[in-house]
């Protein structure tokens, strides 16, 4: 099997879930001789051997993807892959992405977690390293926000209602009730463009910040899938301590917002 290797960094966000979703097509039409889950992966389950019971025999019908949650469509229940920080889905030889900005940007055996085995010898896995990654069975979309690659304005500006000051902004684009498939890189890089410091409560944003972000928020999209995913916005030639942003060369700064490390410029982003 060929290794998730390399040069590039990446993060599963909802760019690179996509890609996975678009790699899943492969498979729409093949029967699931096999499926197995170590006690990783089955987290969200009540037994690794749920997952050998549940998928034996479904036909793959169909992908589906919201936010960081991909899907597979069957003649049955619905499967639902969640990756974490270090997950890669691999089809046969090939994976999904060349490797995670979080992850040691290798392949080895012992990292695979599980997956499905097809009655036509090829097989879907998922490599996993930090063991974040999760299987589910009918997963509940009810309790994701609406998808990130498709935020609407009214979608957008109910994102941000907050009772008070509500919390930081970084925090509330992260939080996958509200808004579905925003992670650590995408987040940093739509407030970079937006010129916004992620510590600002989202209850006290004014109108044109909230303009801006939302045009930040769909640039940002678009760019980054042109790009090539998360791991490629403007913001990440300076994201390490001591670096100057490649804006206006000002110091970059450093937190914790949200629960994940973030970075920011100390001179355009008020």
């Amino acid at each position: 099997m060929r290794a998730a290797t390399a040069t590039l960094r990446r993060v599963p966000e909802v760019l690179e879930i996509e890609t996975y979703r678009s790699l899943a097509e492969r498979i729409i039409g093949a029967r699931v001789a096999h499926g197995w889950a170590d006690g990783y992966l089955a987290k969200k389950l009540t037994s690794p051997g749920a997952w050998q019971r549940a998928t034996r025999g479904l036909r793959v019908t169909g992908t589906d993807r919201r936010g960081k949650l991909l899907v597979l469509e069957t003649t049955g229940v619905s499967l639902g892959i969640r990756f974490g920080m270090t997950g890669v889905l691999l089809i046969d030889d090939e994976a999904g992405i060349d490797g995670l900005f979080y992850g040691p940007h290798a392949y080895r055996e012992e990292w695979v977690r599980g997956g499905l085995e097809f009655d036509d010898g090829r097989r879907l896995v998922v490599h996993d390293p930090r063991r974040l990654a999760r299987f589910e069975i009918d997963p509940d979309l009810g309790a994701l926000g609406p998808d990130a690659l498709s935020l609407t304005r009214a979608e957008f500006d109910r994102m941000l209602a907050t009772r008070g000051e509500g919390p930081a902004i970084k925090a509330r684009l992260l939080d996958q009730a509200h808004v579905a498939g925003v992670g650590n890189l995408l987040g940093d890089e739509m407030l970079f463009r937006a010129g916004i410091d992620p510590r600002t409560p989202a209850g006290l944003l004014g109108p044109s910040q909230r303009t801006a972000l939302f045009r930040a928020f769909n640039q940002t999209m678009r760019t980054l899938a042109r790009r090539g995913g998360s791991h490629t916005g403007d913001h990440m030639i300076a994201r390490f301590p001591g670096g100057l942003c490649p804006r206006d060369g000002a110091p970059m700064v450093s937190a914790t917002v949200g629960g994940r490390t973030t970075y920011w410029c100390s001179q355009h982003q008020r």
